[in-house]
């Protein structure tokens, strides 16, 4: 994003991303109005918060005062940021509808008079996948969690699994301790449409759970935990927004330029394993792919980086 994430501690040690003040009111009025009079569930509520948050900071960082500051540009500007990220579509496409709805609502209350979002064209699908992290810059990362403190093992084993077995965040935050196998080496996970796959957990991944199992977790259990894996501060299931925030965290701390984002863990997960001859079917089984097309893309994705290092640096290339 353009602009530093500001976060309010929640509770001790955890944080919480806010919105730049200048546009916090007319977010909590939006928000309040789709609850209240459009009905939306709190889960629909929750995910248009964080995306109009989001934009929020990206056009503070890039020098937008407020809502009533903002141009096609700048909205041109977040969602190429977004890009970047490898959002999918139809993620881009539920953050674009909730700036449009919020730029409707202030032109319904009067509070602007033309919508921002008019001239804004619908994302379009494509092909392309991020950067992931280099084998070093992996190692970097992985290692960047303080291992002398309980949540340090709990981040260790957080991203040890994501990125060893390709987990998505949805499925990490939700992953009961029950689910892995550390001395067998696999576990069971529960993805979309609730179908169910078996991951290989591989040995720095099994050890980093135990050292979290053993010196981690117990130090944030609380009355009334659940028997999920990975707890917050608070002795509750982590969020996914816990987890992106962690993951920027740790990647600045590592000194890692790119943008990295929690689904950059799992591209880099199948990216690595395809550099490394794996199967694409293996690798779209782990990944719990129902269209290997989709899959696919990793493939031709490195093609076509291939291509471009025999065209820069052959001496026979041209």
């Amino acid at each position: 994003m353009g602009a530093k994430s500001k976060v309010k501690r929640r509770e001790k040690g955890e944080l919480r991303i806010e919105p730049p003040p200048e546009y916090e009111k007319e977010i909590s009025d939006f928000l309040a109005w789709v609850q209240l009079e459009k009905g939306l569930s709190k889960n629909t509520v929750s995910s248009y918060e964080n995306d109009l948050i989001q934009c929020a900071l990206h056009l503070k960082g890039q020098g937008v005062a407020s809502w009533h500051g903002v141009e096609l540009i700048h909205l041109s500007s977040w969602l190429g940021s977004l890009t970047e990220e490898e959002y999918a579509v139809a993620s881009l496409s539920r953050k674009l509808s909730a700036v449009r709805m919020l730029a409707k609502f202030l032109v319904g209350e009067g509070s602007l008079k033309e919508d921002f979002t008019e001239l804004l064209a619908n994302p379009k699908k494509r092909r392309h996948l991020p950067d992931c992290l280099t084998i070093e810059e992996m190692e970097r990362f992985l290692s960047a969690p303080d291992l002398n403190k309980p949540l340090g093992k709990r981040d260790r084993a957080l991203f040890e699994l994501m990125y060893g077995s390709g987990l998505r965040v949805s499925e990490i935050c939700s992953l009961p301790m029950t689910a892995v196998d550390c001395e067998e080496g696999y576990a069971r996970i529960f993805g979309k449409g609730a179908k169910e796959r078996i991951v290989p957990v591989g040995r720095h991944a099994s050890e980093a759970v135990r050292n979290y199992l053993h010196g981690g977790r117990p130090h944030l259990v609380k009355d009334g935990t659940g028997g999920e894996l990975f707890l917050s501060m608070r002795g509750k299931a982590i969020s996914r927004k816990m987890v992106w925030v962690l993951v920027k965290d740790y990647a600045r701390k590592a000194a890692i330029e790119k943008n990295l984002s929690p689904h950059g863990l799992r591209h880099s997960f199948a990216t690595h394993l395809l550099m490394g001859g794996a199967d694409v079917r293996a690798v779209q089984e782990m990944l719990g792919h129902a269209d290997i097309g989709t899959t696919q893309v990793y493939t031709q994705v490195e093609v076509e980086r291939l291509l471009d290092e025999h065209a820069n640096f052959h001496p026979m290339a041209e």
